[in-house]
């Protein structure tokens, strides 16, 4: 089997996949910790023969994951942001600096679209944006719906966003604080999403796909006014395109890989920076 590891700030998760018939064969995620170790909620190490890992956990972390990883696997890959890869010229005036987990997304974003603006909606809420030919513009960071409700400490923490909830009620105005928090968080990050998206494709005069990802992408799609799809494989199939090792993967085939919707014309893009004003 190969083991894919996506080891992020809050979450470790984890994925299965037969090298021959590159299905999916389970799933999983446990807290980011100090040490990784197998467990009643990790894979068994037995049938493993590659491994596969991004990480945006502090080092230490993934070096103790790497080095209980190596032996009992003999082949694993760590996946590292770079200068160039797979077309992609990467923005950063120092590439490694960039989190791994939004180049992967860009790579695979990429290798599907020609040319994208890729989002996570995780802990962050990171948006990317590659032009078609690879030139990766950089991006933008703020943070996601659970940490702008901590910053707020008005005791809400624990009550979530249903991510079954329509827009149109998430967008109302709260008549508690409760929904008053849980309304404006979703306001920010939608409109963030949204405004920053028309902006860069104004600026850059081209129209991109959106793709979102993430464990808050559902309910951040609900508000998204432009065509975008969803692609929760997405970190992994960065994975897949730098480390290939099934006959799909080198085929170019990545997992979960959605269809893309007709994207908007420049011209409605612009039409929506524009503020009406009625008196």
């Amino acid at each position: 089997m190969i083991l894919d590891l996506d080891i992020g700030n809050t979450l470790s998760k984890w994925r299965l996949k037969d090298p021959n018939s590159s299905e999916i064969r389970s799933r999983g995620a446990v807290w980011t910790r100090e040490e990784w170790r197998p467990g009643a909620d990790i894979p068994d190490l037995d049938i493993v023969k590659v491994v596969r890992i991004s990480s945006v956990a502090r080092q230490a972390v993934l070096n103790d994951t790497v080095r209980l990883l190596k032996r009992e696997v003999g082949d694993v890959h760590v996946a590292r942001s770079t200068r160039e890869m797979l077309g992609v010229t990467n923005g950063y005036d120092e590439p490694g600096r960039l989190g791994v987990d939004r180049w992967l997304g860009v790579l695979a974003s990429y290798q599907l679209a020609g040319g994208c603006c890729s989002v996570d909606c995780g802990s962050a809420i990171t948006i990317d944006f590659v032009l078609p030919g690879g030139r990766h513009l950089g991006g933008y960071i703020l943070p996601g719906l659970r940490l702008m409700k901590e910053s707020l400490k008005l005791g809400t923490r624990n009550v979530a966003i249903d991510p079954d909830s329509e827009a149109d009620e998430l967008l109302a105005p709260g008549c508690n604080t409760v929904e008053a928090v849980n309304h404006g968080i979703y306001m920010a990050a939608i409109s963030a999403i949204n405004r920053t998206f028309s902006e860069v494709c104004d600026r850059e005069r081209v129209t991109l796909p959106l793709i979102l990802t993430g464990g808050d992408a559902r309910v951040v799609s609900r508000g998204i006014k432009i065509p975008h799809a969803l692609w929760p494989d997405m970190v992994y199939a960065g994975l897949e395109a730098c480390f290939p090792q099934t006959a799909a993967e080198r085929a170019g085939k990545l997992s979960g890989a959605p269809v893309l919707p007709p994207t908007l014309p420049l011209k409605k893009i612009r039409a929506g920076l524009a503020f009406s004003l009625s008196i």
